[in-house]
């Protein structure tokens, strides 16, 4: 589904470069959850921002479906992500002045989708927000926003989820519950999740987790078998 070969990103620092990443390699199976954990700063959302096609490695390959963003225009790179990948924030990355609804139907309208507001609806009951769907991201609590901004980036059944702290702005029982539905709506749509988190609870119920530290991976690279998927 998803492979990586000799990742690096450096950045400019003044006169010289900081690495961020350095020679990161590891395959992520069709369907598999994956963690990756490691103090701030490390480069774990730079690593979602390359998976994503939003950064350009300095060296190295990302391919998604044996595709090679490297070989990506911008415009094909704009497609890729609205076609095959969903991102889930931090922050929810609401439009404020867009409905709930609205703010579900937004990537399937932009796609020409047809029904997209009929789907958006479906989706909302399934997160459980049917009833918030007239209300603005203003009006909502912040497990709610994240729950529409799950909808959101599920909405388009892509093939792959990334998600950047997606419960670190909510108490502990809000965070279990959205965790939950995570797991819960990539598991029916068959998704690959790439999971960046403080939260070892969290990460410890995907199949797999990885430790970023200095810019390297340290875990198991190769891809396992989903252990949902073993276990229905």
């Amino acid at each position: 589904m998803v492979r990586l070969q000799g990742l690096t990103m450096t950045y400019p620092m003044g006169a010289s470069r900081v690495t961020v990443l350095a020679d990161v390699s590891l395959d992520v199976s069709r369907g598999e959850r994956m963690a990756v954990v490691g103090p701030s700063g490390c480069g774990k959302t730079t690593l979602l921002l390359l998976l994503a096609g939003l950064e350009r490695p300095t060296a190295g390959s990302v391919w998604l479906d044996g595709e090679a963003l490297e070989d990506m225009d911008r415009d094909a790179l704009a497609d890729l992500r609205r076609d095959r990948v969903g991102i889930v924030f931090q922050s929810f990355h609401l439009v404020s002045s867009l409905t709930a609804l609205d703010n579900v139907a937004l990537p399937l309208e932009i796609a020409g989708v047809r029904g997209a507001r009929r789907r958006a609806a479906a989706m909302l009951e399934r997160v459980g927000l049917a009833a918030r769907g007239t209300h603005h991201p203003g009006q909502l609590s912040g497990g709610e926003q994240q729950r529409v901004a799950i909808a959101r980036a599920l909405v388009h059944e892509p093939a792959l989820l990334l998600a950047d702290e997606p419960t670190g702005n909510l108490d502990d029982h809000t965070g279990e519950q959205v965790a939950d539905l995570l797991f819960e709506l990539t598991a029916a749509a068959g998704a690959s999740m790439v999971l960046v988190t403080h939260d070892l609870g969290f990460a410890a119920r995907c199949d797999r987790v990885l430790r970023l530290h200095e810019g390297r991976l340290s875990g198991p690279r190769d891809a396992a078998p989903p252990v949902h998927a073993a276990s229905t």
